[in-house]
């Protein structure tokens, strides 16, 4: 597919927090990552405003297991809650993703240089990514490494098909919709042969308004040059 990237995820630990578990306090992972959850990780290794990032499909490489931890939550009213978080454990996950450019960025339409960012995304993921990555939460860190999606054996390679029920498949932004409020996605996951194909954001026809924004101009009152930036932060240094 057109600009399109395949890359690894790993980590010891993740979290891809179930909302109807969050409920009472405490946080069980989905069995598998969300559209979301691998849209960030995605971003985190190249994002740019004139690009959205479309998940294609991920392939579940090991065995689907849990670890559950007792968690003391962040009490800002003080209290000493013990919570216990259910963690996937030993994940490792293929994904295949691809750019298209933001037809509601019309200010960044000089940015729009398909050869550009699909080589900067490629040596991106060469680079493990451009910030950290993180598996659903922030305690869960993930590393990135280029490779072929077809490669090597997955543990559900040989089940024909698993089904995961109704699922949150991602969060709908103003700025990559063009209306001014957010919006939840829920769909039916389904897994053949150890890899999910996600259908596009539009696709999903269960959804629920959840907020209202506004897309964020960028503009040159809101952005500073490189030079600029450069002389600020050397300009200690050129005066000793």
């Amino acid at each position: 597919m057109r600009n399109q990237i395949e890359f690894e995820v790993f980590g010891s630990y993740a979290l891809f927090t179930d909302p109807l578990t969050k409920i009472g306090g405490e946080k069980f992972s989905y069995q598998v990552p969300t559209y979301q959850a691998l849209k960030g990780i995605v971003e985190s290794v190249y994002w740019k405003p004139t690009l959205i990032w479309y998940i294609d499909e991920v392939r579940i490489m090991n065995v689907i297991q849990t670890e559950s931890k007792g968690m003391r939550p962040i009490e800002y009213n003080g209290g000493n809650t013990l919570a216990y978080y259910t963690y996937l454990k030993d994940v490792s996950y293929k994904v295949r993703a691809h750019f298209e450019f933001n037809p509601y960025r019309e200010d960044l339409v000089y940015d729009r240089n398909e050869h550009k960012h699909h080589n900067i995304a490629k040596r991106s993921v060469q680079a493990g990514g451009r910030r950290d990555i993180f598996l659903g939460t922030r305690e869960c860190q993930g590393y990135v490494e280029p490779c072929a999606f077809e490669e090597g054996t997955g543990f559900y390679d040989d089940v024909p098909e698993m089904d995961f029920g109704n699922m949150v498949h991602g969060i709908s932004y103003p700025d990559e919709t063009g209306r001014e409020e957010r919006e939840t996605r829920l769909w039916r996951a389904k897994m053949y042969n150890g890899v999910i194909s996600f259908i596009r954001p539009e696709d999903c026809t269960l959804t629920r308004k959840t907020g209202e924004g506004e897309v964020k101009a960028f503009g040159p009152e809101n952005m500073e040059s490189v030079d600029s930036l450069h002389e600020q932060l050397f300009a200690g240094e050129e005066r000793t």
